[in-house]
């Protein structure tokens, strides 16, 4: 088992801005922002009690979907290790990692080095990924990317499990007799996974410690959760599994501009009243994102949520 956070508590995390700017989350004021902009609001998370920090995961995109992705993605092996150095104490999660891009020792090396880095605050967030000309610009079968994934995982549990000479033998990848150091910081790496199809699903109950869903509404998440609680118990895996959600866009307080109609907001105890339902569903973290014309007001927006809504949020 690899819990991560105590059973029993809303925890909240967030992905940060500036690492990705897809068009549909974007703020403009991202374009513009710097390494120092990323490491402010990294560290006013981190003061603000945010269980994690989360960076995305994609090498290159097609022209045909730059308009909505943009081509604005960091790599997150990089970034985590830029915010381990600025932060101490905060979780660093990959969501989601595209892991089968990349050779199974590859990842291996970089994500036990970024552990070993941080003292042991790595999350491995996975997904199957879904841009097709990436897979076949670096030669991995996009048509096979859910059972590359699996296997992928299955490799990396072991690439990155305590033994300096790791084994794994597959299909796809198969290796023994080769030493990496250094370790993993953590005896086990958690590995939350990502994405709401019922594959995901499938591979978040049988090979996850966590489960990150990507948008899926409130009132869809109480039925994926037993299907992965049953999926789970079928599997004959009885450790608990860390279950997430990303949240509305979120201001705290009045915005008095136009923050979008799905965005809550108002009061810090109305909306930790809202969010608290998250908990009622089953859910054991939220992903929070707030709406923001610059670096500080989006610094303002984490502090207020710190220090007026999430005493609300296990009363």
């Amino acid at each position: 088992m690899a819990r991560v956070f105590p059973q029993g508590r809303l925890v909240y995390g967030m992905q940060l801005p500036i690492q990705s700017q897809s068009a549909i989350y974007a703020e403009p004021w991202e374009a513009t922002a710097t390494p120092h902009d990323l490491a402010e609001i990294a560290r006013a998370a981190e003061r603000a009690g945010f269980g994690y920090l989360a960076s995305c995961d994609h090498v290159a995109i097609p022209r045909r979907l730059a308009d909505g992705m943009s081509t604005v993605w960091y790599d997150p092996v990089a970034t985590l290790a830029f915010l381990a150095a600025v932060t101490e104490r905060v979780r660093l999660l990959s969501h989601v990692a595209i892991v089968a891009l990349r050779h199974p020792l590859l990842g291996a090396k970089q994500y036990a080095t970024l552990d070993h880095l941080s003292g042991g605050r790595l999350i491995l967030g996975v997904g199957a990924g879904h841009v097709q000309e990436e897979f076949e610009a670096l030669g991995v079968d996009f048509a096979r990317r859910g059972p590359l994934l699996d296997e992928t995982v299955d490799a990396l549990r072991a690439a990155l499990g305590p033994e300096e000479y790791p084994e794994h033998e597959g299909p796809s990848f198969a290796f023994k007799d080769l030493g990496q150091l250094p370790r993993p910081a953590q005896e086990r790496i958690p590995v939350w996974v990502g994405g709401s199809s019922p594959a995901a699903v499938r591979r978040a109950a049988v090979r996850g410690d966590g489960w990150l869903p990507q948008g899926d509404p409130r009132g869809e998440l109480p039925a994926q959760i037993a299907k992965i609680r049953r999926l789970r118990e079928a599997a004959g895996n009885a450790d608990p599994i860390e279950i997430g959600a990303i949240t509305e866009p979120l201001y705290v307080g009045e915005p008095g501009w136009a923050t979008g109609r799905r965005t809550l907001t108002g009061k810090p105890e109305a909306l930790a009243e809202s969010l608290r339902e998250y908990r009622e569903l089953g859910v054991d973290q939220i992903q929070v994102r707030f709406r923001s014309r610059d670096r500080a007001e989006l610094v303002d927006q984490i502090t207020a949520f710190g220090t007026e809504v999430a005493p609300h949020l296990n009363p």
